[in-house]
């Protein structure tokens, strides 16, 4: 199995829709990346991935709205299409196993959601931390 992970924000409301007799939100995010050119320019570029999140927990949808930051997690496709310039271009897609809601807009002004998180098959990734200082081998207790 391909995983794409993706942290940034929605670019608009999220659409919740019932098709066949099971619930999908779908959802645009967002990740701009700043970087700097040969020439030391100043440069950004936004990558924008269409979700769709199947799941019975349609709760999370309220959340879904445009500017909330999420870290989402599932399986990535790719479609190719020839653009109304003619050129070729292509679409990222993510089928969502999980989503963390990260704040984002209107957080500020009172709203706890911050962190929720919202699982269908795989679990929400976990935080890795350092271990305690108690844990960390002194130099003498190395086996070489």
């Amino acid at each position: 199995m391909i995983k794409l992970q993706i942290v940034g924000n929605l670019g608009k409301d999220c659409i919740l829709k019932e098709v066949n007799g099971k619930n999908v939100i779908n959802f645009s995010v967002a990740h701009t990346e700043r970087y700097k050119d040969s020439k030391g320019e100043q440069k950004e570029r936004t990558t924008w991935v269409e979700c769709a999140y199947w799941t019975d927990r349609t709760a999370v949808a309220q959340y879904l709205t445009k500017g909330k930051m999420v870290y989402a997690e599932g399986s990535p496709e790719a479609d190719g299409y020839t653009n109304k310039e003619g050129q070729v271009a292509a679409t990222l897609r993510m089928r969502v196993q999980s989503i963390q809601l990260l704040g984002g807009k209107d957080d500020a002004q009172g709203s706890n959601q911050g962190n929720a998180s919202y699982a269908g098959a795989a679990p929400a990734p976990a935080m890795r931390t350092a271990p305690p200082a108690s844990q960390v081998p002194v130099e003498d207790d190395l086996p070489f």
